[in-house]
């Protein structure tokens, strides 16, 4: 694969046809209200559930594969509801019976969806180099009753699998004979498909055409067709919007004091918080940041104000960990509230690092440069130097890969995001000692975070597991690699007469998009 597409490329090569939108006013669903048409910022790499990195990655299979469970809107609670399964009961404390609905039938005359599909869709991943084997850390094996109904058994009582393991990501349901005749893998080719859509067509990162599936016998989505249109930069994509390019994009934080003040017409702004956590990640691991008193002078040096104001327009407070606030596991604050660029200074002086260049990598969007551009600065008034390298979106994420050679080793600063899940378990999971040169760019390694984790998924009491989650972040703080910016405010525009659906990664649901 090649990935060469820039903005400038997109405006150029989309100038013609967004000139001819404009020209005319937004479509009205009479018109055109067969096809929904979706902007992404980055596009697809892996579709297999074993191997997907998120974004796009994860909503196609919201629409060609099912899950047993799915979960509802984000600004309506994030509840679950049943999907391929009919049925699902707690018989124990570790054993969850599920039966599937009728007339789940795959793709490609490989038959019904069956109780061995799910045993093993799940078990492929539960123990594997999968990122998403922490889903099913808890699975013991999966018994197979008959072709509709089985069991799911765990080692230990767990509550949240049913939103940690099975409503997305490793818990989309794939064919077993089909993707063992693939070779137990695949990437970019579905070998079997079941849901409301089918993969229809790719036109790289430019665009995803999903077609509906005549063999889908669930609810009939509102739409024959979905169109998801890649462009990267949230600026870009606002002008598209207005040009009607699309009817559903995020925008960034910073453009919503101005569009309050001359919406699009026909248009609806969403604000809303989500769980996208956003952090700045201080690698211990390379030669210049050994040193604690540098990744703390780092913390000291970091404007919080600034980039709040400057990124996000002021809509969000500064984050004090990757547990979202306003939730029952939230810590309180930041071990270093203030900042205190005089500390800074004497903590490069006592370790000998004054003059010190560091690298900062960040996405090319205008958010993650924003913010590059202030810590650039901020930095720079206690006399390090930062250098800014913006990467694009599928390089930057084999960045931190070990299985893509030895840089991971000599990373120095990364502005990082991640979608957030329901449970705090699956946003504090990524910084545990075996996600080093996957996920763990910061080298974190700490054993009292590992014992807290484990202990942290069968434990019940809210309290105990408030104490655990917080002191987590308390680790992760002192060790000097991290500096918590802030959980994103999600910030959309979509047509008035449409209703979306977005889960709690802030992606939407294509499948439950529909008409007003």
């Amino acid at each position: 694969m090649t990935w060469t597409t820039n903005r400038r490329r997109f405006l150029t090569t989309a100038g013609a046809s967004l000139a001819a939108l404009s020209a005319s006013p937004r479509f009205a669903w009479a018109a055109e209200g067969d096809i929904l048409r979706i902007r992404m910022d980055a596009d697809f790499q892996v579709l297999d559930p074993w191997g997907i990195i998120g974004g796009l990655d994860e909503v196609i299979p919201r629409c060609t594969q099912v899950s047993l469970v799915r979960m509802g809107d984000m600004r309506e609670g994030n509840n679950w509801e049943l999907y391929a399964a009919e049925k699902l009961e707690w018989t124990s404390d570790t054993s969850l019976a599920f039966t599937l609905r009728e007339g789940l039938t795959w793709t490609g005359d490989y038959g019904p969806v069956t109780a061995a599909d799910v045993k093993f869709s799940y078990e492929r991943i539960a123990g594997s180099d999968s990122a998403w084997a922490y889903q099913f850390e808890k699975l013991k094996e999966v018994e197979v009753i008959d072709d509709r109904n089985g069991v799911i058994h765990l080692t230990e009582a767990f509550a949240p699998f049913i939103v940690v393991a099975m409503p997305y990501y490793g818990g989309h349901i794939v064919c077993k004979a089909a993707v063992e005749a693939a070779g137990g893998q695949y990437t970019t080719e579905i070998p079997a498909q079941c849901g409301p859509y089918l993969f229809g067509a790719w036109e790289q990162q430019q665009k995803v055409t999903l077609t509906a599936n005549p063999a889908w016998t669930g609810e009939k989505p509102a739409f024959s067709t979905v169109e998801i249109y890649i462009v990267g930069d949230d600026q870009a994509a606002q002008l598209a919007y207005e040009a009607d390019a699309f009817d559903y994009t995020r925008v960034t934080p910073g453009a919503v004091t101005k569009l309050k003040e001359a919406m699009p017409a026909g248009a609806t702004l969403i604000e809303a918080e989500s769980t996208r956590y956003v952090w700045l990640t201080i690698n211990q691991n390379a030669e210049p940041l050994k040193d604690l008193r540098v990744r703390q002078a780092i913390q000291y040096a970091y404007d919080s104000d600034a980039v709040l104001q400057g990124a996000y327009d002021g809509l969000v407070a500064r984050s004090a960990g990757v547990v979202q606030p306003g939730t029952a596991f939230a810590r309180e604050k930041n071990l270093i509230a203030t900042r205190d660029v005089e500390k800074a200074k004497a903590l490069l002086a006592e370790a000998g690092a004054e003059g010190l260049t560091l690298n900062l990598v960040a996405l090319t969007d205008s958010t993650s440069q924003t913010i590059a551009q202030i810590i650039q600065a901020s930095l720079g008034e206690a006399g390090i130097t930062v250098e800014i390298q913006p990467t694009e979106d599928a390089a930057y994420w084999a960045l931190g890969d070990k299985t893509a050679g030895d840089d991971y080793l000599s990373l120095e600063l990364v502005l990082q995001s991640f979608a957030g899940g329901v449970d705090p378990t699956e946003n504090l999971v990524w910084f545990r000692p075996e996600q080093i040169g996957v996920y763990n760019w910061a080298f974190f390694d700490s054993p009292e975070y590992e014992d807290l984790y484990q202990k942290s998924l069968v434990e019940r009491d809210t309290d105990k597991r408030r104490a655990m989650f917080n002191r987590m972040e308390d680790l992760m703080e002192e060790s000097g690699d991290f500096v918590f910016i802030c959980f994103e405010p999600l910030t959309a525009l979509h047509d008035s007469d449409l209703k979306p659906v977005i889960l709690a990664d802030g992606h939407p649901d294509p499948v439950r998009f529909t008409k007003v």
